[in-house]
């Protein structure tokens, strides 16, 4: 069943996000461990992609779950697991 809603939700996620992106240490200090793009393939398969989360799978237990990532600088954080 689609929901129609979460379209609208996820672009207005996107912009927040992107509005005022913080540096990494920000984010660090929000959210834990952050990863750049070139960090995230080292340690994640990416699975999908919907902005601003990516469906990804851990390669050191293959532990599914999301990230979030704001555009720039890019930075992937908060892991979730499924």
């Amino acid at each position: 069943m689609s929901d129609p809603t979460e379209a609208a939700v996820r672009r207005a996620l996107v912009n927040y996000i992107n509005v005022n992106p913080y540096p990494r240490a920000e984010l660090e200090a929000r959210y834990g461990q952050v990863w750049n793009t070139e960090e995230l393939s080292t340690d994640f398969d990416v699975q999908g992609c919907m902005a601003p989360f990516v469906m990804v799978r851990r390669k050191s237990d293959g532990k599914k779950g999301t990230l979030t990532f704001q555009h720039n600088p890019r930075f992937y954080f908060d892991f979730t697991e499924d």
